[in-house]
């Protein structure tokens, strides 16, 4: 942490704890996004002082927030009823224990061959009894939240995740502990005591989870807390991947957001640079034959030439494969904007030269030129094109909105047969379900 204030410099608002720092600016400075929903402060500063070194709340008092729009009571009732949910959308936890799924879970009945299925009544029964819901990945399953997620993952060009967390009266859900991502906590209704504690390990990777460091943890977390604090309806949290905490709800039932921001890290980047490290010669090279190959006198030659041989062919023009590779990594971990297929199938039916399309929201596109062929990249799809609809393609990534009569380098037969490959990998969609 460098000995930075770990909750800002700006003075505390008297409505909070002394230890917690608030931050406003005037709502309209702030432009319209997802992200501006999580704190009032302007991005850049945001991204400057705060994004993966210290916490920040944004009380509702000063922003106006209000998440209702996102998730209620009714939504998590329409979930946990009627939408066939199964595990692991649903987890349960009671007093820091995850409860076994089969106590939650029964068959989905005649024409569904599932035994996981979420079944209402156990839940009910379990909640009665003060346990704490787990709502995971709704930005795969609920529209406010799968709109909010895209947006905000646009935003911040790191893959997120939405869960629900509805945690009964005077209950905590889980023991205190830390994350291996940040998170971005929206108190949605009632109110939820939470307690910081500082990092036993600074910018913990996926792998280096808090049971690893358990005795760590719960040391820390005797000690006097970095923060603690009641979140309101409407109030937003920050914290950055590994600060300890834990949460309790008050005397009703709390129902808050966290919104996972999973980062990709320097790990991430030397990940990748490894992974292509097999194809150079001079480090698939064997170490000298004889003695003890672990003493470290004789080790650091070898370590030292091992370094050098690996900034030599980092440096050599390794850009193209690592962000080849990063795009790959971030495409699996994210989803675009759903389609309609049976919308899409009425547009390549209804196809003319005029009808309006664009690239599909959300999807991670790249172009990859050979010899005689332009790569189409996206999720898993690989379309194989002419070089002649190169200049094309880069007007679809641009994101315009696109006909075929105004695709340059293409005749009106070549135009319409793209479009109609691309309406059919779903990288375009009809311009009006954009």
């Amino acid at each position: 942490m460098g000995g930075a204030d770990p909750v800002g410099a700006a003075l505390p608002s008297a409505a909070l704890p002394s230890a917690v720092a608030s931050h406003a600016v005037a709502s309209s400075a702030v432009p319209s996004s997802a992200l501006a929903r999580c704190m009032t402060i302007p991005a850049e500063r945001f991204a400057a002082e705060y994004w993966s070194k210290q916490p920040l709340l944004t009380p509702a008092t000063e922003s106006g927030a209000d998440y209702t729009d996102l998730i209620d009571t009714a939504a998590i009732d329409e979930l946990l009823s009627r939408r066939g949910l199964r595990t692991p959308f649903l987890r349960i936890a009671k007093q820091g224990k995850v409860i076994p799924a089969r106590e939650f879970t029964r068959s989905g009945g005649l024409g569904a061959r599932v035994s996981d299925q979420v079944a209402d009544d156990k839940v009910l029964g379990l909640v009665a009894d003060g346990a704490t819901l787990v709502l995971q990945a709704l930005h795969r399953n609920w529209p406010p939240l799968m709109r909010f997620g895209a947006v905000l993952n646009a935003e911040l060009g790191h893959p997120v995740q939405i869960n629900c967390y509805l945690t009964p009266p005077q209950n905590q859900g889980f023991a205190p502990h830390y994350d291996t991502h940040d998170v971005f906590v929206l108190q949605v209704l009632g109110r939820k005591r939470w307690v910081v504690h500082r990092p036993v390990l600074t910018d913990p990777l996926p792998g280096q989870d808090w049971e690893q460091h358990r005795a760590a943890v719960a040391a820390r977390s005797a000690e006097p807390p970095l923060l603690d604090f009641t979140l309101q309806p409407g109030d937003a949290l920050y914290l950055p991947r590994g600060f300890i905490h834990s949460a309790m709800a008050h005397g009703e039932t709390s129902i808050h957001l966290t919104v996972g921001v999973h980062p990709v890290t320097r790990h991430t980047l030397l990940k990748h640079l490894l992974a292509d490290a097999a194809g150079e010669s001079s480090l698939r090279a064997s170490l000298p034959l004889g003695g003890d190959l672990a003493d470290e006198a004789r080790l650091a030659d070898q370590l030292r030439e091992t370094v050098q041989a690996f900034v030599a062919f980092a440096g050599a023009g390794r850009l193209p494969q690592v962000a080849g590779r990063l795009a790959d990594e971030l495409a699996d971990s994210t989803r675009p904007d759903p389609i309609e297929p049976m919308a899409q199938l009425a547009a390549l039916a209804a196809l003319t030269p005029s009808a309006g399309f664009r690239l599909r929201p959300g999807l991670r596109v790249r172009l990859e030129r050979s010899p005689d062929a332009v790569l189409v990249k996206a999720i898993d799809t690989s379309l194989s094109l002419p070089l002649s609809a190169e200049s094309a393609l880069k007007l679809v990534l641009s994101g315009e909105p696109v006909s075929a009569a105004g695709l340059p380098g293409l005749d009106d037969e070549a135009a319409l047969a793209l479009v109609r490959r691309l309406l059919t990998a779903a990288i375009l969609v009809p311009e009006h379900s954009a």
